[in-house]
């Protein structure tokens, strides 16, 4: 530490380049205590246990130590590419433990990657068949006709598809950079799947399934400068931090952890959505049945971030004119389609109030009821789940 008095003395200590070189050598110094790092990341931070499960298709329930306040339960749904552990990438970074925290049961669908022997599957066998089946599964667990729902990216948009195939099943609806409304060019994912420059045909017939580097590779490109320079130049400086370096790699290795979507998955969304807009234009069908946002008219919050590449804001804020909900309210932050879900700032303002929003429309668990299921029946009183 250095003293007044050591400043009066011209200290080395006190000049700004003996600090730098101090820091520095704390980088260096840092190095194995940053390769241990990168390997001990967990996949997941919060106990949890499967409760139903289809081929590459699980759902998970997380633990609770204590009986739930609300008597809903939250389910979350993430895109069909990369891994869902963003959503609890560490304990203070983690959605599902925001949720738990505000006293609700949480579940959360994992879609597993895709063989090639699931390259035929379509927007029908997730959103009318595995979808269908985990609000179902949870609603009779506990014994309610409605949950909360959240869809993250893609799964906001599958989210959306069953909110208007079965609109009495929910609860509210929580859209994530959602992409609903594809009239729009500010995203680079518009203009390359542009049927004038991208034969998805082409891609699906001769892969299968859209290879997971391909995804990657697109993704990378949206922003090089930021993801191959800027975050390394970043790293580097804050190696003398492990806390910065442990979430460093837990991001690298969920970002890097890319799967690939199944063919006619990605065959129907690039035509449907980034070629026809048919959601919006109500053109789009699935199992035979007309996919109307008109009939959703749960509490609709919407969530976006201000400096997300992928995703443009007004792309999910496209859904307001077609939907007959209830209320509709929106919330932006500073921050790009990752930082939403796995930034400090996001957990510090964002997701306490999303929690609460979603809180003041839940139905209170009744005071007999001790809140949580365990096996699909309900538990004894005093009984307690494993803690978190």
């Amino acid at each position: 530490m250095t003293t007044d008095l050591d400043r009066r003395r011209g200290s080395p200590s006190a000049s700004p380049i003996w600090r730098e070189q101090l820091r520095a050598w704390r980088r260096v110094l840092n190095v194995p205590r940053v390769l241990e790092a990168a390997w001990r990341r967990p996949a997941t931070t919060t106990p949890r246990s499967s409760v139903l499960a289809e081929g590459t298709h699980a759902l998970y329930r997380y633990n609770r130590s204590t009986p739930a306040v609300h008597r809903e339960p939250v389910l979350l749904c993430y895109a069909l590419v990369n891994r869902p552990s963003i959503l609890d990438l560490e304990p203070d970074k983690s959605v599902v433990r925001q949720y738990l925290a505000r006293g609700f049961e949480v579940y959360l669908i994992d879609w597993g990657a895709p063989s090639q022997d699931d390259r035929t599957f379509t927007l029908e066998h997730y959103v009318c068949g595995f979808l269908k089946k985990a609000v179902d599964t949870i609603a009779a667990r506990h014994g309610t006709p409605s949950l909360h729902l959240l869809g993250y990216c893609m799964g906001g948009t599958l989210s959306t598809l069953f909110a208007a195939l079965w609109p009495e099943r929910l609860k509210t609806l929580t859209l994530l950079a959602a992409p609903i409304d594809f009239s729009g060019r500010s995203s680079l994912l518009s203009i390359w799947t542009d049927p004038h420059y991208f034969d998805v045909d082409a891609l699906v017939d001769t892969y299968g399934n859209c290879p997971a580097w391909f995804l990657q590779s697109c993704f990378l490109a949206m922003n090089p400068v930021r993801n191959l320079l800027e975050k390394t130049i970043a790293f580097c400086d804050q190696m003398d931090d492990v806390r910065n370096v442990e979430t460093f790699f837990a991001l690298e290795r969920w970002v890097n952890d890319n799967i690939p979507v199944a063919g006619e998955t990605f065959r129907q969304f690039v035509r449907s959505f980034y070629q026809g807009n048919a959601l919006v234009r109500g053109e789009l069908r699935l199992s035979g049945a007309r996919v109307e946002l008109s009939r959703i008219q749960c509490p609709l919050l919407l969530l976006t971030a201000e400096h997300d590449h992928l995703v443009a804001p007004e792309s999910t804020e496209g859904l307001r004119p077609h939907v007959r909900a209830r209320e509709i309210e929106s919330k932006r932050i500073s921050a790009g389609h990752v930082g939403l879900v796995a930034s400090k700032r996001a957990h510090e303002t964002l997701w306490p109030a999303v929690t609460q929003w979603c809180a003041e429309r839940s139905t209170a668990a009744a005071a007999q009821n001790p809140a949580f299921v365990t096996n699909g029946t309900r538990a004894p009183a005093g009984a307690s789940a494993a803690a978190p």
